[in-house]
């Protein structure tokens, strides 16, 4: 039961996150990489954008994600912990994925694809926001990422 509180909060101080940095060009700009590929060409060839964003290295934010997690899960195991890895682990992975699974139906598909407050001033056209290619790309590489997560998490719960 523990388990499902902690992922309920995670999920909504996540969702959150993603509304606090949202909802004006400046702070859009700063998930550009994010953006379906039909965004992002719109964005390149209007110069008003020019200059304000960048495009991130898949590898290095996997890993600085990798790291966030790995930091932030640890605290919400502790109050789970166990003496058995597995036990330990599968928590873990449930937060983990739990949020992952929370993050691509609900922020990804259902939220950031519908509102308004993800959208360019100047590409307001719902329909380039539509392709979840990106979105269901993030979700598998965060499959890997809350695994081994809840790996090295477990097992340091299990040490401690």
């Amino acid at each position: 039961m523990v388990t499902i509180v902690e992922t309920i909060i995670l999920c909504i101080v996540f969702f959150l996150l993603c509304y606090l940095g949202t909802g004006t060009d400046e702070k859009n700009l700063k998930s550009y990489s994010s953006y379906p590929n039909e965004v992002q060409s719109r964005v390149n060839e209007i110069a008003y954008y020019q200059g304000h964003f960048k495009e991130n290295n898949k590898a290095a934010a996997f890993a600085a994600n990798f790291v966030l997690f790995l930091v932030l899960l640890y605290p919400f195991g502790l109050f789970i912990r166990e003496k058995d890895f597995w036990h330990n682990f599968l928590a873990l992975s449930i937060m983990g994925q739990g949020l992952n699974f929370f993050d691509l139906f609900v922020i990804d598909l259902l939220w950031w694809r519908n509102t308004k407050r993800i959208r360019f001033t100047k590409i307001p056209e719902k329909e380039y926001y539509q392709n979840p290619r990106k979105h269901i790309e993030a979700f598998g590489r965060a499959l890997i990422m809350y695994l081994l997560v809840a790996l090295i998490d477990g097992f340091l719960l299990t040490l401690f």
